[in-house]
């Protein structure tokens, strides 16, 4: 496993739980939140900051993953439930073992709050539409998480992660819940986040909120996940949904998506409804996609953009159309752009700076015109 705190990405992927029997039974207490070494060897049920509504979901005794988690894309998932190979409610029960595993035991995550307790219900019904032939979109049956500064009008909880909002059930969905109910996708949970949206305090940690306990990286468990929407880039990183809905004020969706490896998108403020979301910023809140490629972050963000009467931002106008924007890929889109290394980073981490490198070869492969180096003193 390496260092201790520190997760090889490949082998959390490949396992149902990163930790390992061995590891998860050393140690009968529970460190610090930011204690990686007791984060890991934790036992079950040891975990602190961990809500005690949290919806029970099956536990490390379960059968196996019925498909292997290592970086499934929607489309992958979309093409296994069209082939009947899968159904929604195996994917569905696949994810809330693995949120068992990892996310409340073993390595402890703390990345989602809680679950929800329709779920496997939600994906058997949604299975009967598609075997009556009625496929609502792309996601039809993709169980996605939202953070927990969403309403959803279902039998979960929206608090922000503040227990002064502690079994607060909001009477009707968000826009960005109702579109993603719209296009099939299972609600699996609520995902953790830094309390109130980072508004909680100045000197707060990124990821901790009284209901959830401190989120960890799943890279490495005593580093910073960057919040505010810590949980939804955690989960999706760790395999514990296909995708995930964040929020941004400030970086909060794509500070979180860099430091947990996957994409973000922080939608232009009226392109997606802000309606039924714990606000922070009238002019700069917006909910987007987190997802662990380009293109499912892009199904994503055409299943919840759209006009909203209740958010006048999101008027009717020439950007406010698109339903789909995966047209828009462009495997060449590289092609002459120019692109500066500064060099003035370099040299301070071996590691880093061979990825550095290698990103840089990517780039000039696909087409970019590298500038290096570049001054911007």
């Amino acid at each position: 496993m390496g260092s201790p705190g520190v997760v090889d990405r490949r082998r959390f992927l490949r396992s149902g739980a990163l930790a390992g029997a061995a590891l998860a039974a050393g140690s009968s207490g529970c460190g610090s939140a930011l204690d990686p070494g007791a984060a890991v060897r934790a036992a079950p049920g040891a975990q602190a900051g961990t809500a005690p509504e949290q919806a029970s979901v099956p536990g490390p005794g379960a059968p196996p993953e019925p498909f292997d988690f290592a970086e499934v894309s929607i489309g992958d998932l979309a093409a296994s439930m069209a082939s009947g190979e899968r159904t929604a409610r195996s994917v569905t029960q696949a994810y809330l073992a693995r949120i068992a595993q990892i996310d409340r035991q073993g390595p402890t995550l703390r990345s989602v709050i809680e679950t929800n307790p329709d779920a496997l219900d939600i994906a058997a019904a949604l299975d009967r539409e598609r075997a009556e032939g009625r496929v609502r979109s792309p996601l039809h049956g993709v169980p996605v998480l939202v953070k927990d500064n969403i309403d959803t009008a279902d039998r979960m909880t929206t608090t922000a992660g503040s227990l002064a909002l502690a079994g607060s059930v909001p009477v009707e969905d968000s826009h960005v819940a109702e579109r993603l109910r719209e296009a099939g996708v299972v609600l699996l949970g609520k995902a953790n986040l830094s309390e109130w949206a980072n508004f909680r305090s100045t000197r707060s940690s990124s990821g901790w909120s009284a209901r959830g306990g401190q989120c960890r990286n799943p890279y490495a468990l005593d580093r910073n996940p960057c919040g505010s929407s810590s949980g939804s880039g955690a989960a999706v990183s760790a395999n514990l949904a296909a995708a995930a809905i964040g929020t941004e004020t400030d970086g909060s969706i794509v500070c979180p998506s860099t430091a947990n490896g996957i994409v973000g998108i922080k939608p232009t403020v009226g392109l997606v409804s802000r309606a039924g979301i714990v606000p922070i910023s009238e002019t700069q809140d917006t909910a987007g996609p987190m997802a662990r490629s380009v293109r499912d972050a892009a199904l994503l963000l055409g299943a919840i953009a759209g006009p909203d009467p209740r958010d006048p931002a999101t008027a009717p106008g020439e950007t406010r159309g698109v339903s789909d924007y995966t047209p828009f890929l462009d495997a060449d889109g590289l092609r002459g752009a120019r692109i500066g290394i500064q060099r003035s980073v370099f040299g301070f981490h071996e590691a880093v700076d061979r990825l550095m490198e290698a990103a840089i070869a990517v780039l000039r492969d696909r087409g970019a015109v590298i500038v290096d180096p570049i001054d911007l003193a």
